[in-house]
């Protein structure tokens, strides 16, 4: 059970931390539909600053910072223009792809793995007085820091949502920006800021995600910008239920990944089922939500 606990946390936490992004941009009234993209490039960058620099923070706060940064500007430049924000989103999208598969040729010859010679990332942290508890200090020891930041980001999210003023006003942007200009708030200033936390964090997911495999592959994010999406209305826009919807997506991928060893299913198939999944869960998580309508 412990064993388990661990790879299920390792394999959620960057999947929880773009969710968490992708749910302040739900509530603001915008999904942002550019959370694989920004999630590819800050893997991408954060893997090129560290190859030029050595340290894994530098690599990653710049990488986040920058995203976060065109996150904004693209969210003005949106608002500003009257932009359709979902062909925005699918056109980061597709650019990110572009552009980081242009950037590797260009300065490491290649489209393919890019590793980093003699690199040795820290795998694993401990937190000092917790792994002394038994069970639950072998649930919190030993992880990789992904997991913490992850846990950390799901409750920095769910007390600023819920428990601040800025949180509620972020809210009422999202239901009624009309009611919330007549309120003194402009909707249009929170929207800009939820996508740049939004981009902020699917850079750190992608980074971590570089981290975890120790070296960057194309095509790694494997769609879980998507999935991060998903998460936000099988969470039910819940920071909380957010969580516990990426940890559902964890064990279906942790599931697809020992089936490949034991089952003679097309891998591809197999890559497949958290999409399925995600699905199957959207048309039930909208069965409930149409039965809770119907009851008030």
């Amino acid at each position: 059970m412990i064993d388990f606990l661990n790879r299920l946390f390792t394999s959620a936490a960057p999947l929880i931390i773009a969710s968490a992004g992708a749910l302040f941009t739900e509530l603001a009234g915008v999904l942002g539909i550019f959370t694989e993209g920004f999630m590819t490039a800050g893997a991408f960058f954060a893997w090129v600053i560290i190859a030029r620099t050595g340290s894994v923070v530098l690599g990653t706060a710049t990488s986040a910072c920058a995203a976060a940064l065109t996150g904004w500007a693209l969210a003005r430049f949106v608002r500003k223009t009257g932009t359709n924000p979902f062909i925005a989103g699918l056109a980061v999208n597709i650019a990110a792809a572009g552009i980081t598969d242009a950037l590797s040729i260009l300065w490491f010859d290649t489209k393919g793995v890019i590793r980093i010679p003699e690199f040795n990332m820290p795998r694993h942290y401990n937190i000092p007085y917790i792994n002394e508890i038994p069970f639950i200090g072998a649930i919190f020891s030993g992880h990789l820091l992904s997991v913490y930041v992850s846990w950390i980001v799901v409750i920095i999210a769910a007390l600023y949502i819920k428990k601040t003023p800025w949180g509620m006003r972020l809210r009422a942007s999202g239901l009624s920006p009309e009611a919330a200009r007549e309120r003194g708030i402009k909707p249009g200033l929170y929207w800009e800021g939820a996508w740049a936390v939004s981009a902020f964090l699917a850079a750190i997911a992608g980074a971590f995600l570089c981290f975890r495999v120790g070296s960057y592959t194309p095509g790694g994010v494997a769609g879980r910008g998507w999935l991060s999406l998903a998460a936000v209305y099988l969470g039910f826009r819940n920071a909380g239920g957010v969580f516990i919807a990426c940890l559902i997506f964890a064990v279906t991928e942790m599931a697809a990944q020992s089936m490949q060893g034991i089952a003679s299913i097309p891998a591809t198939a197999l890559l497949g089922l958290p999409n399925v999944l995600a699905l199957l869960l959207y048309v039930v998580s909208q069965s409930i939500r149409k039965q809770r309508a119907e009851k008030k």
